[in-house]
């Protein structure tokens, strides 16, 4: 009885906070106001990354840019979920662009680490994550069309072996065979990255439905000569599901179940990793007139996601992730696949809080919302409350 009342608690504010500020009702999670609520639905009803340390090393002629170190691992805070760690990756940790340069050596470490998470930190939920350099998604990988990519894998988890299968690698598995670590062990391979593009890379180590849906994910970007066109913000953001025992709101450490993984049933939908990390914890930030750079993946495993930005058209999209096709322009919603990436980018000409969602929007109730804040001067050329005159 407890575990669906919070289910239907839960289900019902995070739906309310993340139309809340399109509908103009203040409703904060944890606020169980049915007056807010009652609000927000009228008006509803109306309207319808660390990255990675970088140095460069100079070795006679040739150069090699490190891309090393696990994050460190944070120590259980203060809050409301002890014994847990914050797995969640900031948005914002980005890895720089490339630039106008020359191919080269990069060097990529990666660490396996099973954590016990912070999987919701306002109703105590954890989960034992299992990760890349100990946040959800790993880090993000960018590199030029043409680099030599070395990457090693070291496996610290206590429970079973990891590898990485890398979406960008041509060749057997992705580099999955040649990374398979046991507990103690570290593997390397080197590939070359000679297509371009935005590339999904996850662990492939059997089963690998359940490492990815345990959090080990990430994107790696492989940018044409040249580099991308500058934009103010770049932000990286993927979307993944969680399957747990416990119905959706549940307390303390959440188990995962392998029958809800097998039949495809989430109790959790997520943005980088947690409940809240891109409203709560880490809500992305730009002034009015910024151009916006959304890296978007999906971990999955199993299911399609309909990326979407309340109040806004999106005025470039990468389709599948492609830098060899140009971008689609002026679309309202897009579609990424398991395992699949794009680039969102958005240029806001109002104020205001806009909502990035997966337009299966009962989603939005198993926990998948992130904002974008936007601060400046008001629009009403272009956008106000009233009548036209």
């Amino acid at each position: 009885m407890q575990n669906t009342h919070n289910r239907e608690r839960i289900g019902i504010l995070l739906f309310v906070v993340s139309f809340g500020a399109v509908a103009g009702t203040p409703v904060v999670r944890g606020q169980s106001s049915l007056s807010g609520i009652a609000q927000a639905q009228g008006k509803l009803d109306a309207a319808a990354a660390s990255f990675i340390a970088i140095s460069r090393n100079h070795d006679g002629d040739s150069h090699t840019q490190m891309i090393s170190g696990a994050d460190k691992t944070q120590e259980p805070g203060q809050g409301s979920v002890p014994n847990a760690v914050d797995i969640v990756r900031d948005p914002s940790d980005v890895a720089p662009p490339v630039g106008n340069r020359d191919p080269q050596i990069v060097k990529v470490s990666l660490v396996a680490q099973e954590l016990e998470g912070k999987l919701d930190t306002v109703l105590g939920a954890t989960y034992e994550y299992w990760t890349f350099n100990g946040k959800v998604p790993g880090p993000m990988i960018r590199v030029r069309q043409g680099d030599t990519v070395e990457v090693t894998l070291k496996n610290e988890g206590r429970l079973v072996s990891h590898s990485i299968d890398l979406h960008a690698a041509l060749g057997p598995g992705g580099g999955m065979e040649l990374t398979e670590a046991k507990q103690g062990e570290s593997r390397t391979f080197t590939f070359k990255a000679i297509v371009p593009g935005v590339f999904v890379y996850h662990c492939g180590t059997n089963l690998a439905a359940q490492h990815i849906a345990n959090g080990m994910y990430g994107l790696i970007i492989v940018e044409p000569p040249g580099g991308l066109p500058h934009v103010d913000h770049e932000f990286y953001v993927m979307q993944g599901e969680i399957y747990t025992v416990e119905d959706l709101g549940g307390q303390g450490h959440q188990k995962m179940s392998l029958s809800k993984l097998m039949d495809e049933r989430p109790e959790y939908f997520v943005f980088n990793g947690a409940v809240g990390a891109l409203t709560e914890q880490h809500p992305m930030h730009a002034k009015v007139g910024e151009t916006i750079r959304i890296f978007f993946g999906v971990g999955g495993p199993n299911l399609i996601s309909s990326p979407h930005i309340i109040g806004q058209v999106l005025e470039r999209v990468y389709n599948e992730g492609s830098f060899t096709s140009p971008p689609l322009t002026s679309v309202q919603t897009t579609v990424v696949p398991p395992g699949g990436a794009t680039i969102l980018e958005i240029k806001p000409q109002v104020p205001g809080s806009y909502k990035l969602v997966d337009h299966a929007l009962v989603r939005v109730a198993r926990s998948l919302v992130g904002a974008i804040e936007v601060t400046g001067p008001a629009n009403r050329d272009l956008f106000h409350d009233g009548p036209s005159q």
